[in-house]
């Protein structure tokens, strides 16, 4: 069973924290717990395009810019199996070589595994090197045995036919159940055993992260919701990152596409006047939407989102990834793909050509300020998903 570090009056005292650099270390001096033996690293290659997420003998280079798949697992569209395959060769093909999805969105595994057999038949081995597929485990609240969590990681392993799974990115329901712990020291054995390159965690929030490192989980990033209208990951989460180095991907940046031009000077409180909201993403970003602010609120925003869009000629959903990717220990940002129904590669490419200059960000910041902080209203990074 794995041992909790005790933590009485752990996230009021981060400022505690004083980071000391020693040659190329870095350590963290808080009740004699060292957690330079965590410590991440995170450089950006390629003229922002990558980035590099690694702890001591581990990394792992990525797209900042990933493919979500969570849009494969039904209502969003029927799928095609072959039609959703050769949509991420034009991805990868693009530059947007990243793919992040889990072991219950569907087919999303199974997809991969197939569009990794052809690149291995159909492009050379440089274009191999530069392919990503990161995927999460979401366990039931059962007994973290090693066999347990080793069977469950050889089902995505075969899915997604590979020897060794570039991330896996864990969530836990429970809190009040440590078993996280020891889950996460079962996928730490694994990652010596070369069977996952890196271990990560998704949903976590600010107090568990710290418990997590203090136990000397070496993980190198946290999945989180986070964009201009869910700024929590800014608040909490971001000042443990920085002082750690672990780094956060985000999803949820473009609200399921409420962010875009489709949802400008829109009223959709009135049946069939708006856009329908017909997608599990859109529906479930609408509702952040409501506690941040509401709709009229959310107009202004995407209003100052389009002017900004508009002076450099790009789209809502471009300034608005670039806007998160700028922000402090973001690695990545995740776009929703609907493989084989929609594409926006152009789109996307052109985050990373995208410069926003002060008078950019500060009224992106007004806009943003003038909803709700969620943080007081939802609680932490992941608490949406723990809430009574």
């Amino acid at each position: 069973m794995a041992t909790v570090v005790n933590h009485p009056h752990l996230l009021p005292n981060l400022a505690r924290f004083k980071c000391t650099r020693t040659g190329t270390k870095t350590r963290l001096d808080s009740r004699g717990i060292c957690l330079s033996s965590v410590r991440c690293s995170y450089g950006v290659l390629n003229k922002n395009r990558e980035v590099t997420l690694s702890n001591k003998n581990d990394s792992l280079e990525i797209s900042r810019v990933l493919n979500g798949m969570w849009q494969t697992s039904g209502g969003w569209g029927r799928i095609d199996r072959d039609a959703a395959v050769e949509a991420m060769l034009r991805y990868a093909d693009a530059g947007l070589s990243t793919f992040d999805m889990a072991d219950h969105y569907g087919p999303a595994e199974d997809l991969y595994g197939i569009f990794i057999n052809r690149v291995r038949r159909e492009r050379p081995p440089e274009y191999l090197e530069k392919v990503r597929g990161l995927t999460k485990w979401v366990p039931p609240p059962v007994k973290m045995t090693s066999s347990f969590v080793r069977d469950s990681i050889d089902v995505s392993r075969r899915r997604m036919d590979v020897a060794s799974l570039d991330m896996l990115q864990f969530h836990w329901w429970d809190y009040s159940n440590p078993g996280y712990l020891d889950a996460l020291k079962h996928l730490t054995d694994l990652k010596e055993e070369g069977k996952i390159k890196t271990v990560a965690l998704t949903n976590f929030d600010t107090e568990r992260l710290q418990i997590i490192l203090e136990n000397e989980i070496p993980v190198v990033s946290n999945q989180v919701q986070h964009s201009i209208v869910d700024m929590r990951p800014q608040q909490k989460m971001a000042e443990l990152c920085q002082l750690t180095g672990v780094k956060l991907i985000t999803y949820g940046t473009v609200l399921g596409g409420l962010l875009s031009e489709k949802f400008l000077d829109t009223n959709i409180t009135i049946p069939f006047a708006g856009p329908p909201l017909n997608t599990p993403s859109l529906q479930k970003y609408k509702r952040m939407i409501d506690a941040w602010g509401g709709w009229s609120l959310f107009q202004g925003l995407l209003r100052t989102l389009k002017q900004v869009a508009s002076k450099h000629g790009v789209s809502i959903p471009t300034v608005a990834v670039k806007y998160i990717l700028d922000q402090p220990a973001i690695a990545g940002s995740m776009i929703g793909v609907r493989l084989g129904l929609a594409e926006h590669i152009q789109d996307t490419n052109a985050i990373f050509s995208l410069v926003l200059d002060d008078e950019d960000v500060n009224s992106i910041k007004e806009a943003s300020g003038k909803g709700k902080d969620l943080l007081k209203v939802i609680g932490d990074c992941g608490d949406e998903y723990r809430r009574a």
